[in-house]
């Protein structure tokens, strides 16, 4: 498995090709701790309402759950709380930087990822997913409430240099994710998975990735669109943004095991995501997402059009 993910490491490296242009000599300037020092900044920024605490760009470019809209608006004017713990990530090359954390807009508690442009240290793009129960709707889907929320300390921690793979291959594992997750027969595609590994979807945690897309549960998945925007080598995370597209058609269908099984999509409905994956020892151990409902096939306007 380890040899087939290297393998696939050159194509993801050109399927890269659609994520952000590498940093410029200027950009560059910025390294990982400038980079995760302006995301402190972003921060506390947001959750002070006054754009006036970070350093941004005169013009910068927004969009929330993949509406782009004037900045600041949306959760911007209603964020009353950032309950923490943050995962950070951060990418040289390309100038980003990520945040996952916890949020509250009054009683109305979510989840938040945010990808942030740098530019000459200033943020020139803000790229927010948010999920509430409001926006996830129905059918029932993962969302956790913040007393539930931990931060996995695995996703944290920087991987010594000598066990370290390189961009492509963190694309690869990140790319075989979605290529088992769609179409999911029981086939694991492209990746392999820590027998430990865990998913935080929206704060819930899920503790057997590996079972889960092994018993083709998730066979109802008809397309998943993504493009890798991130990599943090240190950490060995790679972030996507993708979405999960369902069709609707399939109703019942049988799992590996034989058991029945009838799917909870009977409309053609999305899942927007902005989601990370960390590999230890050449295979997946820890995944975050935050995702929400959206309007069948919508398009991101940060991705190149189909």
């Amino acid at each position: 498995m380890r040899k087939t993910v290297l393998a696939l490491a050159g194509a993801a490296l050109a399927m890269l090709a659609g994520a952000p242009a590498a940093a410029t000599g200027e950009e560059m300037d910025c390294d990982k701790a400038c980079l995760e020092g302006i995301a402190a900044q972003y921060r506390t920024a947001y959750l002070a309402h006054d754009r006036t605490r970070a350093p941004f760009a005169d013009h910068v470019r927004y969009t929330e759950n993949n509406i782009e809209m004037p900045f600041p608006d949306g959760t911007w004017d209603t964020v009353t709380e950032d309950v923490g713990p943050a995962l950070i990530l951060s990418d040289p090359v390309t100038a980003q930087v990520a945040i996952f954390t916890p949020i509250r807009q009054r009683l109305i508690e979510g989840h938040l990822a945010v990808r942030l442009k740098v530019e000459g240290r200033r943020i020139t793009e803000v790229e927010h997913i948010i999920s509430t129960a409001r926006n996830l709707s129905s059918p029932p889907t993962p969302i956790a409430p913040h007393t539930e929320y931990q931060l996995d300390p695995l996703m944290d921690q920087v991987v010594p240099q000598r066990d370290r793979v390189g961009r492509g291959a963190l694309a690869a594992h990140a790319h075989g994710y979605f290529d088992t997750l769609q179409r999911n027969n029981g086939e694991i595609r492209g990746t392999c998975f820590k027998p430990e590994a865990i998913r935080r979807e929206n704060g819930m945690l899920f503790s057997d990735i590996k079972g889960g897309f092994e018993s083709g549960r998730y066979l109802f998945n008809n397309r998943v669109r993504r493009d890798i925007i991130l990599v943090d080598e240190e950490r060995q995370v790679a972030l996507a943004r993708g979405f999960i597209d369902h069709k609707g058609v399939l109703d019942t269908y049988t799992l590996t095991d034989g058991s029945p099984a009838r799917s909870i999509f009977q409309e053609p409905q999305s899942w927007g995501l902005l989601e990370a994956f960390k590999v230890n020892d050449g295979c997946i151990s820890s995944v975050v997402a935050t995702f929400y409902q959206a309007p069948y096939y919508t398009q991101s306007p940060w991705s190149p059009r189909p």
